[in-house]
């Protein structure tokens, strides 16, 4: 990880907010938000938004990372979803590094439509080695499918 690099990162882009990033299509996928995903309004979902926020952020650490060593996860996401993003939405998203340590970085990210602010806040994220992170998934893999086949006895 380059700390000097990483600290130096600032974005602005732009984002049209497809039809399919809205609450009801989240709720549709969810088993328990069928029943009423219709009844939600025609905006876009807190979780794509933050989605889409996280991933401009991984991006642009992607290139100061040892790649075959290093991976970006998530570890907390502080941010206030403002105002209504309806789909086709063009969204202007401007981030920066705020903070950093030994082995994270914290962005700052604001999103604005057409008319206002929709969305800020801080995104903070952990640089784990590789190959711990996949010897913990692999783990629980193993716990999962040892607990079907004991389910499935």
């Amino acid at each position: 990880m380059n700390h000097c690099e990483i600290s130096q990162i600032f974005f602005r882009e732009t984002y049209n907010v497809p039809a399919e990033q809205t609450v009801r299509c989240l709720f549709r996928a969810l088993p328990h938000g069928r029943g009423y995903a219709n009844g939600m309004i025609n905006a876009m979902a807190t979780g794509y938004l933050v989605a889409v926020l996280e991933s401009i952020c991984v991006r642009e650490m992607q290139p100061h990372l040892e790649r075959d060593e290093e991976t970006v996860v998530g570890s907390s996401v502080k941010c206030r979803h403002r105002a209504p993003i309806p789909p086709g939405a063009l969204l202007t998203i401007n981030g920066w590094v705020v903070g950093i340590g030994d082995r994270e970085a914290t962005f700052w990210v604001q999103a604005s439509d057409e008319q206002e602010v929709v969305c800020e806040g801080e995104i903070r994220f952990a640089i784990v080695r590789r190959s711990q992170i996949e010897k913990k998934i692999q783990t629980k893999c193993d716990a999962i499918e040892r607990r079907e086949l004991f389910v499935m006895a």
